[in-house]
């Protein structure tokens, strides 16, 4: 059996089919024209929808922007934090206190000068002396119980050797950074009998203001912190040790004090403690 082809509807057709459509929905007759409330209603629904989404595309884009500020700063505080991890590994390492090397090494005397030097307003033993041992802050301030044994004037000048990573410590009202270095021997029948000679342990001639000491035969020395020296009571543990050998050369167990000029040396004490 043939099958009949349905007519093409035109553009016309379709529309008037849209118009009676509406009509039937909005309940007008055909040709009525639509009431002005519909209108208004229908321009209301479309300006909330509008609104809406404009509200909801600056919300994203608010929320866009706070993602983007948030990755902002994670990425600056990541870049600080490894900023500050490359810094410490660039700053030297404070080394631990070397505990095998000798109690000796462990110390630190340096070569100095007495720069200035007054009596101690109330102590009747100290001397009030300013020592230049080559550093950066300038001269240190020692007090030392010299006085039975020196004047002003042979103070004034004198080359000598320093402890200096002593604690600071107070010695009646003045604060000593530092000792200095010396020995002594009991006085004989030619001295006047009673009482001790001291001498300064002094540095040779050519060796260099600031200059640290070394040891004869033993490794170059890593001086402990001051608080590591007062901690672990080094001094006295060391100045056991110290002692002049008989040509008058300062030594530790028999190893000489030494600086790039030569051995540190009294006078005339041989065979004596050194303090």
């Amino acid at each position: 059996m043939a099958v009949m082809n349905q007519p093409t509807k035109s553009a016309i057709d379709l529309l008037q089919e849209a118009i009676l459509d509406l009509e039937a929905r909005l309940n007008l007759q055909p040709g009525e024209a639509i009431p002005e409330q519909l209108l208004v209603a229908s321009s209301s629904s479309a300006a909330i929808t509008t609104t809406a989404k404009d509200s909801n595309d600056t919300s994203k884009k608010a929320n866009n922007n706070n993602h983007h500020q948030n990755n902002k700063n994670k990425n600056n505080n990541q870049k600080k934090h490894k900023q500050q991890q490359q810094q410490q590994k660039q700053q030297p390492q404070k080394a631990a206190n070397n505990n095998d090397q000798p109690d000796i090494c462990k110390l630190e005397f340096k070569v100095g000068v007495i720069t200035k030097v007054w009596v101690h307003p109330t102590a009747d033993k100290l001397y009030c002396e300013e020592i230049d041992v080559g550093e950066e802050a300038g001269p240190r301030q020692i007090a030392s119980g010299l006085r039975p044994h020196f004047t002003l004037e042979q103070m004034l000048g004198q080359r000598l050797l320093v402890a200096s990573n002593l604690k600071a410590k107070n010695l009646v009202g003045f604060k000593s950074h530092g000792m200095v270095l010396c020995a002594a021997r009991p006085k004989d029948n030619d001295d006047g009998g009673g009482g001790e000679v001291v001498e300064f342990v002094e540095p040779p001639e050519g060796a260099a203001i600031g200059e640290v000491i070394t040891y004869e035969g033993l490794p170059t020395p890593e001086p402990f912190t001051p608080s590591g020296v007062d901690k672990k009571k080094i001094w006295p543990t060391a100045a056991q040790g110290m002692k002049t050998t008989d040509d008058c050369c300062a030594a530790w167990n028999g190893h000489v004090f030494m600086t790039r000029a030569g051995p540190c040396k009294t006078k005339t004490i041989a065979g004596f403690a050194m303090r």
